[in-house]
């Protein structure tokens, strides 16, 4: 079959598809955007975390006939004109960033919780990120990254020079 979506605001296609590969497979190997990580094929780490209409997905776990005519935005999608987005440049200066695989999955789990609260608690920013698991920094790091990225985005354009 083939897949037709727009990801990350460009429409996309994807030729002799099978419906039961996942739109995780279908993203990077097919469509070539291999930001988001293939890490359990399970829905159980998050690393692969996308917007499908909006709503954070499991790309592992979305058939990609599910995604046919739909809107797909992958980590790569979150920068714009060339600029990372607040997120994950706050990622980078808190030195949440380390193998990088629990990190497009955390970023895009961050980014859709300060979308929705701009000011969120401390429980708040840790529930947003309890699918996410990570193995390397003991989580204080990106605790602190969605910390930086709250402000950053509150004190707005040049607020802080991010």
């Amino acid at each position: 079959m083939r897949i037709t979506a727009t990801v990350n605001g460009t429409t996309h296609q994807a030729d002799d598809v099978w419906p039961g590969e996942s739109l995780l497979f279908v993203l990077r190997e097919r469509m070539g955007l291999p930001g988001s990580k293939n890490a359990c094929e399970q829905g159980e780490c998050g690393s692969c975390t996308v917007y499908l209409d909006g709503v954070p997905v499991c790309a592992c776990l979305v058939a990609a006939g599910q995604a046919d005519g739909r809107q797909i935005v992958t980590v790569e999608g979150l920068a714009a004109g060339g600029a990372l987005h607040p997120v994950q440049q706050a990622f980078i200066d808190a030195g949440a960033v380390q193998c990088g695989f629990c990190t497009p999955g955390l970023l895009v789990a961050a980014h859709d919780l300060l979308a929705r609260d701009p000011s969120p608690s401390e429980a708040d920013v840790r529930e947003a990120l309890a699918g996410n698991l990570c193995r390397c920094t003991g989580y204080e790091k990106i605790l602190d990254a969605v910390r930086l990225a709250a402000a950053r985005l509150a004190a707005g354009p040049g607020g802080d020079g991010a």
